[in-house]
This record gives C-alpha cells, sequence and structure tokens, in this order.
C-alpha cells in the first residue's frame, strides 16, 4: 500500500506555502538576513512544535514568517516546497499564500509574488510540476484590511487563480468578509475559504451561502449537522481535509477517529493535503499513509481520494483529462 501510495500522481489542494517551511531554511534565512529567531538550534525549533490548538501553532508559524524578507526568500521557500511536490509524486498543487503576514511587515506584495511566480516557473521547467495560486486573507484581520490586499493584487491577478480565508477561525465568521469576497468574485478569483476545522458547522453554511465557495478547506464539523452534508453532496463541493494537521491540533484525539472514511462514505468529495507539513509532521504521502493505515483504507479508497483531487482542482478540463489518465496508468500497473 505504501509503494501504491507513492507510486500514483498526486494533486494538492490545500497546502500554505509559508507552513512548508523547514527549520533548517528558516535558520538558513535568518543568518542570511541576519534576523534573531527566539530558538538556538534546529532541535529547539522542532520542540517548539507541539501545539494544543490552532493559535498555538499560528503564533510560531508567524514568527517563522517574520524571517521572509526578499524576493529571494520566498523564491527559496517555494523551491524547496516544490522540490518535496517532486519526491512526494503531486504533479499540481494549488499554493495559498499569506501576502498580509508580510505586507503588515512592510514587505512589498511584489516581492512575495515575484519569488513565488519565479520558482513556479522553475518547478515547471525543471520537475513538470504544474502550480497555481490562492491568496488568503488572514481572518483575524479586518475585512478593511482584505480590500488593500485585494487592491494590491490585481496589477497580479494574471497569476492568482483564487483567494482564501485562513488563520484564527473562532470569532472569526466567513460573514465578517461577505464584501470583499463578492469584490473578490467580480474581479475573477475562484473562492475557497477555510471552515469548520476549529469553528462550528454554522461557518461551513456561512462559507457555501455568503462567500459562494466552489471548494471548503478542512469542513471536517459539517459531520455535526446531516442537513449541512446532504447540502455539501448536492452541490458537489469537495472538502480539502488535513489529516496530520487535524492530529497535530487536537481536532482529532486519534487518527483511528479521524472523520475521513465518513466523509467518503457520505458521498462527500474528500481530498487528502498537507496543509502545513513542515509543521505537521508530514507531505503528501506522509498523510496518505497515515490515514489509510489507521482508517484501513482500500486501494479503491486510495485511488478515489486521488482522483477527487485532480477532478476538484482548479486546473483546465484538458490538464484533469491528462492527470487521470496517468492515475489509471499506475493503477493499472499495480
Amino acid at each position: 500500500m505504501k509503494d501504491f501510495i507513492s507510486a500514483l500522481p498526486k494533486a494538492e489542494l490545500h497546502l500554505h506555502i509559508e507552513g512548508s517551511f523547514e527549520p533548517e531554511l528558516m535558520f538558513e534565512i535568518a543568518q542570511r538576513n541576519q534576523i534573531e529567531i527566539p530558538y538556538k538550534t534546529i532541535d529547539e525549533v522542532k520542540k517548539a512544535y507541539q501545539f494544543s490548538c490552532l493559535q498555538d501553532f499560528l503564533d510560531i508559524y508567524y514568527a517563522g514568517a517574520g524571517v521572509l524578507i526578499h524576493e529571494k526568500d520566498f523564491y527559496d521557500l517555494a523551491m524547496a516546497y516544490y522540490q518535496k511536490c517532486y519526491e512526494n509524486n503531486v504533479i499540481h498543487t494549488e499554493i495559498m499564500f499569506d501576502p498580509q503576514t508580510h505586507t503588515e511587515r512592510g514587505i512589498a506584495f511584489e516581492t512575495v509574488i515575484n519569488g513565488l511566480q519565479k520558482a513556479r516557473l522553475d518547478a515547471k521547467e525543471k520537475w513538470g510540476i504544474n502550480s497555481l495560486f490562492i491568496m488568503s486573507y488572514l481572518r483575524h484581520l479586518s475585512e478593511e484590511s482584505a480590500f488593500e490586499t485585494l487592491k494590491q493584487s490585481l496589477p497580479y491577478k494574471d497569476l492568482i487563480t483564487s483567494v482564501g480565508l485562513d488563520s484564527s477561525e473562532m470569532g472569526n465568521p466567513p460573514t465578517k468578509f461577505k464584501n470583499v469576497f463578492e469584490a473578490s468574485i467580480k474581479e475573477g478569483y475562484i473562492p475557497v475559504a477555510h471552515a469548520g476545522e476549529e469553528g462550528p458547522a454554522e461557518y461551513i453554511w456561512e462559507a457555501i451561502d455568503i462567500l459562494k465557495v466552489a471548494r471548503i478547506d478542512h469542513g471536517n464539523r459539517c459531520l455535526e449537522d446531516e442537513n449541512l452534508v446532504q447540502e455539501i453532496v448536492k452541490k458537489d463541493l469537495a472538502l480539502t481535509v488535513c489529516p496530520l494537521s487535524n492530529l497535530e491540533l487536537r481536532n482529532t484525539d486519534v487518527m483511528t477517529k479521524h472523520p475521513l472514511k465518513k466523509l467518503l462514505d457520505k458521498g462527500i468529495k474528500a481530498t487528502v493535503n498537507s496543509d502545513d507539513p513542515a509543521y505537521f509532521g508530514g507531505y503528501m504521502n506522509a498523510n496518505f499513509e497515515a490515514v489509510q493505515e489507521a482508517l484501513k483504507l482500500s486501494k479503491e479508497d486510495i485511488i478515489t481520494l486521488v482522483k477527487n483531487s485532480f477532478n476538484y482542482s482548479f486546473a483546465t478540463d484538458d490538464q484533469k483529462k491528462s492527470y487521470l489518465e496517468k492515475v489509471d496508468q499506475i493503477v493499472s500497473d499495480f
């Protein structure tokens, strides 16, 4: 099963580029930019990766992002992730980035997007990896701040496919961002949003009804509301589920209780993703292996999850067809 998972081509739909910041690279860039970080060694950083909730994680996540200053820093960050994609057989990835994490520190939007874009082009040339960008608004900041980010993004609109919503979920419902999502959709961005990770099922309803999302990030807590489950199935909305993240942030006590199989059994188009892999202990293959083993997923379940990711990606129809043919080829070889 491990070999099978490894051999399958995959798409990743829920990945925060700032969350792929491995401690070694963080140290390297901190030294290059002569920035003090509150850890003396790489081991100290890794020890800090013990979280009791989402906020614990976000505190260290933002501290780490603080060493990113120059275009080269963002390029190096993205290239390190693309290398992991290559190693994990991820051939299509939809990368979330948080402009406000950087612009709030005085880093220009242009610096962030140019670094990421150069890496995207190089990864395509070097490894054949297709990717697109999802610009995420930070929900702990104001809608006014999100509007400012939308404005900053417009000169680079051709480089950005989608807008998302992430950061501290509790107390920051989707409805807070109703107007900026409306404006973003008018600009041609596809809307997605984190909902129902720590927040209640009600937040998922809001993401669907008010933000008009094309896909739900996380969404685990939809299982608490049978009407919501039916609505998600009826609207054919995929969920970008992140198993190791759920475990590390205590949204799931133990992997054997992870809701992924229940979501599939109810007809929900679930997908597997790594979220913030540097912090949560694993990239795509590790996430697949963890749920497969804990939930005793069959080969058919794995194929379904992999195909869901391609089918519910924002790739073109021709790309999807080509991706799915590659999956079928590997399946026939096993």
